[in-house]
Order: structure tokens, then sequence, then C-alpha cells
């Protein structure tokens, strides 16, 4: 009986948290539309900066909590909005993802910047863990009785809020129809923000709790993903009901605690059950509740991506061929091995711009396919022993295979669900992949057969052969990887020109529209979805190779999450934009950051400085994904446009290869270093447009938008002075004739002014 009370006493503590947490999601979504991955992260950022108030400086419980909950906060949640989600209207479900997960990761690192991970840092709880009390033989500790009554005067609050007050009916109305809100005399920025403000403090408040109760050690990643746990109780109550949602938590926080108390003590997986019980909840919920119906008009938005031609495509993947070779030459051995490791990252990578860039579909795990076909790769496809082991390319093609066969299961109950539902499904298969199969080390035994899925905790994984053709040269294996993007960037081109490809963005545009005209929307989705798996998968394994060896960390859900964001920030519906997103996520911050530490080592004297330097650039990924909201189409689609314009300004590019071409002779003389060539090669690449324009206006711009060049008309005669220029930009922009000179000026005048002064 005892132990009864005890773990249920514990279950109703912890769902009681989460409870807390998934009303701050409940909150911003029903008043901004947005659903908030960063709303972890906020709880993790609130509990670090309470832990600084009270055990950093020392100051007393009380004054660290008004800080917290009363100042930071609501400032934190008011910044996100006003300066981040109110300018996400018309943009893609994508966008909106990628925008919180951005948040996310920022605030990861972030925290990690200031209070280094390494260094322990402890919450005790409230009055001490000595504070407790004895309910019906089981220990109830003060700061578990102050969760309970916190949780249910929140839950009680919220819903009078939303049914009996006048504010929760315009909090309701901003989300609905904020114009009709406006026209009543409400201002729904302001309302918006209030909600945003009030779900931070929520999120601060259960990261504060929760804390004690999990262990006391604060760790930001650890932190993070245990507050998304409460995305499966927002999701019992769809985004909408705060009773059912804090009914969820409560059912979620009991049946981990029971698991873990009377499971059979033969499992040996018990814990890692209970780590993935909300996700797999979370999956289940999103499959058996009611969705809405297909939605009949396509959702105009601001992303708009250029498809090339095969031909084109075909003449760019022969250029980043020779590109790559071009760079190899002027790499030391040791940089070669993560060329590739980026080049495979972006193989993962493309599989989203077929998915979600082509076909609108949502996945935030694309490197849990990855994992899977590792697995399958690491079992079956492998010959040889010792320092002679290679992968066979049959195993490669059945550890594909597998991985699309598990995207095909995975998308197969998910077939129904669109948006954010489809996002939610993807990202509980992924955490629930790296809690319950990379973390199983052990063996066990079926059918007499003895195996494990993750041996040891690390898989070794060694490169292919196929005939002549060896991977283990590590040049041989970059190009070959290179050779292997550019064929699958082309085959991904080709399906889009295709007529699957237009029936893809034809369900893209309007789902019902496509089901109208006879359209298969589950074969669609699912084929769709298996490719996508395939991609992923393949990419996975050659990662896995050239690592040489991989943990369960190197597919973990945030680092899903960055692959995804560095992709929709290049721009995900082009290939190239899948190349710059894999690269940059596989290699290019850590080599950033590599190289301002070792310049910190070699310049003592500017240490401070360097080291600033490095956890900016740490961070910037993530602030450049916060910003997509203002370039939707990504920074691909702008240097695509920026070229565009250049066609007809020939000597202009020729100028820029000439530049280009002479920095890579001095790099490859050892003139000029390989730091020093990437950077003036990227501010070349990036510069030449805006220097075509300078240059060349007329034929960059055309004659008319260069004519026009100058202030906007809208502002003459306010913000511009009044001047003959400014009467004429008018009249050009008004379609009228050209007008006499004004009254003392033009040449006229100045020559009648000559005649009187002589």
């Amino acid at each position: 009986m005892d132990t009864f009370v005890t773990f249920t006493i514990l279950g109703l503590v912890l769902g009681a948290v989460y409870a807390i947490a998934a009303s701050g999601l409940v909150l911003t979504y029903n008043t901004s539309g947005i659903f908030n991955f960063a709303h972890g992260a906020q709880a993790m950022l609130g509990a670090f900066v309470y832990w600084q108030l009270r055990y950093g400086w020392n100051l007393p419980t009380p004054i660290a909590l008004i800080l917290v909950l009363g100042v930071f906060g609501p400032l934190m949640g008011l910044a996100l909005y006003f300066l981040i989600m109110r300018g996400l209207r018309d943009t893609a479900e994508v966008t909106k993802i990628v925008v919180t997960v951005s948040i996310m990761l920022g605030m990861l690192f972030a925290s990690q910047w200031f209070w280094h991970p390494e260094e322990p840092r402890t919450l005790r709880m409230f009055f001490g863990d000595d504070a407790e009390f004895s309910v019906l033989g089981a220990t109830v500790h003060v700061h578990e009785l102050i969760c309970l009554v916190a949780a249910v005067a929140i839950a009680v609050g919220l819903r009078l809020l939303f049914t009996r007050t006048r504010m929760g009916a315009t909090m309701r109305g901003v989300v609905d129809d904020p114009d009709l809100l406006r026209m009543n005399g409400h201002n729904p920025e302001r309302i918006a923000g209030f909600s945003w403000a009030l779900s931070s403090v929520l999120a601060v408040l259960a990261g504060i709790l929760v804390t004690p109760i999990s262990g006391g050690t604060l760790e930001a990643n650890m932190l993070t993903l245990l507050v998304i746990d409460a995305f499966a109780a927002a999701m019992f109550g769809r985004l909408r009901s705060i009773p059912r949602t804090f009914v969820g938590a409560i059912v979620l926080g009991l049946a981990g605690t029971y698991l873990l108390g009377y499971g059979p003590s033969s499992w040996t997986w018990t814990s890692n059950l209970r780590v993935s019980l909300p996700m797999i909840a979370l999956f289940v919920v999103l499959i058996v509740l009611p969705h809405d119906r297909l939605r009949g008009t396509a959702v105009r938005t601001r992303e708009r991506y250029h498809v090339p031609s095969v031909r084109k495509a075909v003449a760019w993947g022969a250029a980043l061929v020779v590109i790559v070779y071009l760079i190899r030459l002027l790499m030391v051995e040791s940089a070669i091995t993560t060329l590739t490791v980026g080049i495979c990252f972006a193989i993962v990578a493309l599989s989203l711009t077929l998915l979600t860039g082509y076909a609108g579909e949502m996945n935030l795990a694309p490197l849990s396919f990855g994992a899977v076909a590792t697995i399958v790769v690491y079992h079956f496809g492998i010959s040889g022993s010792g320092l002679a082991q290679r992968l066979t390319i049959v195993g490669v093609l059945v550890g594909v295979l597998a991985a699309a066969l598990v995207g095909g299961l995975v998308a197969l109950p998910a077939l129904r669900l669109r948006g954010l539902y489809l996002a939610l499904a993807t990202m509980a298969f992924g955490v629930f992949l790296s809690n319950m199969v990379l973390r199983d080390t052990t063996e066990h035994e079926l059918f007499g057969v003895k195996f494990s899925l993750f041996t040891g905790g690390s898989l070794v994984i060694p490169p292919l052969q196929v005939g002549p053709l060896d991977l283990g040269d590590e040049t041989t294996f970059l190009m070959t990887v290179t050779v292997a993007f550019a064929v699958l960037g082309i085959a991904v081109v080709a399906l889009r020109n295709s007529g699957y490809g237009r029936r893809l963005a034809a369900m893209k545009d309007s789902p019902a529209a496509s089901a109208m005209l006879g359209q298969n929307l589950v074969k669609l989705k699912l084929s769709v979805f298996m490719i996508s798996a395939g991609i992923a998968g393949l990419g996975g394994i050659l990662m896995s190779s050239a690592l040489g060896s991989v943990s369960g960390d190197s597919f973990t859900i945030v680092l899903s999450l960055s692959l995804l964001m560095l992709t929709v920030v290049a721009g995900i519906g082009y290939v190239s934009g899948a190349l710059f997103g894999g690269v940059m996520a596989g290699v290019g911050v850590s080599i950033i950051m590599v190289s301002f530490n070792n310049l910190a080592k070699a310049q003592p004297e500017l240490e401070g400085l360097y080291l600033l330097l490095g956890n900016l650039a740490a961070v910037s990924p993530a602030l450049i994904g916060i910003g997509v909201g203002h370039n939707p189409s990504g920074s691909v689609h702008q240097v695509v446009e920026g070229y565009r314009r250049l066609y007809k300004a020939k000597p202009v590019l020729i100028g820029g290869a000439a530049v280009v071409a002479l920095l890579y002779v001095l790099a490859l003389s050892g003139t000029l270093g390989n730091w020093w060539f990437a950077s003036l090669t990227i501010v070349t690449v990036f510069a030449l447009p805006v220097v075509g324009e300078m240059v060349m206006p007329r034929a960059v711009l055309g004659d008319a938008a260069a004519d026009h060049r100058g202030p906007p008309p809208e502002s003459v005669g306010i913000d511009e002075p009044y001047t003959q220029e400014g009467r004429d930009l008018l009249d050009r922009e008004l379609g009228l004739p050209a007008a006499m000179p004004w009254p003392g000026s033009g040449s006229a005048v100045e020559a009648e002014r000559e005649s009187v002064h002589v």
C-alpha cells in the first residue's frame, strides 16, 4: 500500500507539472495559431536564471521567484511575440515550426554559453528536502504539494479566464478573426502579447518545479526534452481544452510512475519505456483523435521556389563534382572526412526537399531513418573481419529498403494527419527511437537467437567496397558521396518535373482539389514518405561509415531539428538548399568554432574576443533561423534571384569568375591561406549581384527600374524634398506626359536670367 501511494503521489506531481507546461502551449496556440516548440527551452532557460539568482547570487527564494516569474518570464514571452511571432503571418506551417525550433536551439546554445555544461548545478525543493509529511504511510514533500496546488489553481484559473471573462473571449478571437476584433475596439497585438507573456510564465514555473523532482541537476538538453513531454498532454485537449489537457497530463504522470514501479523485473527496457511513454501517447493521441477535414482552397503563403529543368540540374550536378574535387586539392588529409560527413548530411537533407519542399509533408526526425538503416546494415551488411571489414552493396540496399519500409509504417497511421499534427507524429517517432532503440544496449533472446539492437552503445561501420571501388580511401569516399548527392539531386528534380511531381505539388497546394480530380492521396503520401525515408537511410549509412563509429548521440532529435532548420533557412524547395543546410549542419558550425578556438590558443592576448566570436558563431544558425519569417523562401532563393538578374551583365559574371579563379590559384600555390580563400570566395559570391546593380544597373535592373532608382514615389513631398526630380518621378509613375519646367528652373528660365543680368 505504501508503495502504491508513493508512486501515485509521484505520478500526480509529475502530471501536475506537465499540466502547467501544457497549459502554456494551449494558451499560445489559441491566441496566435503557432505551436511553440521552444516552450521546453523557455522552461529550461527560466530554471537556469532562477538558479543564478537563488544560488549563484544568493538572493532569497521569494525575491528570486518574483524576479523570474514576474519580470524575466513575461519579458521573454513579450519579446518572442513582438519581435518574432507576429511576423509569421502568411507563412507555411513548416516556416512557423522552424522559427520556434530555431528559438529552442538558440536558447540551448545560449544556456551552454552562459552556464558551462561541465559545471554541476542543482535546484533544491522549496522549504528544503526535509520539509515533508506523511499521507497513508507515504512521504510527501511540501514542494510536491505546491506543484499539485499550483497545477489545480492554474487549470481552474485558465478555464474561468477563457469561458467567463471578456478577456478570454477576445483572446480566442485573436486567432479566429483579428480584423473583426480590431473593428470592435480591441488591440489583437496587445492581447496576443499578453497570452505569450502568461505562457512564458507557465513554462518557467514548470521548469523550476520539475527540476528538483527529476533529480535536481540542471542539464539543458535533458530539461528541454523533459518539458517537451507536455506536448502529449496538450494534444489530449487538442490544443483547445484546458480540462482535457489537465486530465491527459495526470494520466501520463501516473502511467509513467506505475510502469516504473510495477513493470516486470525481467524487462530490461522498463526505464527506457517510461521515458518514451509520453511520445508513445502523443503518437497514439494524434492518430485516434478526429482532425479537420481536407481544406478545399489553397492557403497563399509567401514561399516561392523555382524548380530548374533537368538539363540545368545535370549541369549543376557536374559543376558540383568539379568544385568539390578542386576544393579537395586545397584540403589537408584530416579535413577530407569532415567535408565527407557534411555531404552525407546533405543527402539526408535532400529527403526533406522532396518530402517537405515539393510535397508539403512534414518530417521532424530525418536522422532517425538514417539510424534505422545504420542498425540494419551493421547487423546484415558487413563482410570480412578486423581491418578487412567492408560494407557490401547488398547490405546498403537492404538498409535503404528497411528505412523506406519503416518510413511507410510510420506514415501509414499518420496519413490522415497534416501540418502540425504530422510534424508532432514524426517527432514522437524520433524521440521514441532515441529512447527505446538507440539506448537498447543489452542482449535479448528471441526464438533461441541472441541479439542486441545497439550493441555496446556504439556501432562500428566500415567503408563500402563495390568491386574495385573501395571507399577506404578518403578522397575516393568524398568524391563518391558527392557524385551520389549529385545523382540523387538530379533524380529529385526530374521527379518534380514529372507527372508524379506535379501531383505532389497539387496535393501540397490543395489536398481536397487533388482528391476531387481523382488523385489517390493515400498512395501519394505513402510513396513520397517511403522514397524520402530511403534517401535519408542512404545518407545515414554513408555518414556512419564516414565517421567510422556512431553512438545514439549521432541521431538525436536535436540534430534532426537543426538539420531541418538549416535546410529551411537555405531553401527547402531547392536541391542547393539541401546541400547548404546539410553541410552547415554536419560540419559548418563546428569548423567555425574550432577555428576560433585555435585562434584563441594561438593569440592568448585576444583569447576573450575569439571565444566570444566562437560562441556567437554557435548561436548564429539559430538566429538566422529565427529570421526566416522575413525570408521564408530561403537564402538560396535570394541568391538565385540575384544571379538571374545578372544574365545580361556578362562582364560582371566574368569578372566574378576571374576573381574566384585568382583566389583559388593563390590558395593552391600557398600564397593565400585556406581560411582567407573560403572567406573571400563567399564574400565575392554573395556580393556579385550587388556589384552588378552598381556597375551595370540598366543591364541588371532594366531601363525602367534603373531610371526609377532613388526615393520611393510615396515619400516625395513628405520624407523627401519636393524638387523637380521628385516631380518628374511622380509623373513617370502616374504615366503623365513630361511637364514644362518649373518657374525659376530649367534652361529657358536660366537663359532669361542671364540676359537680364547682362
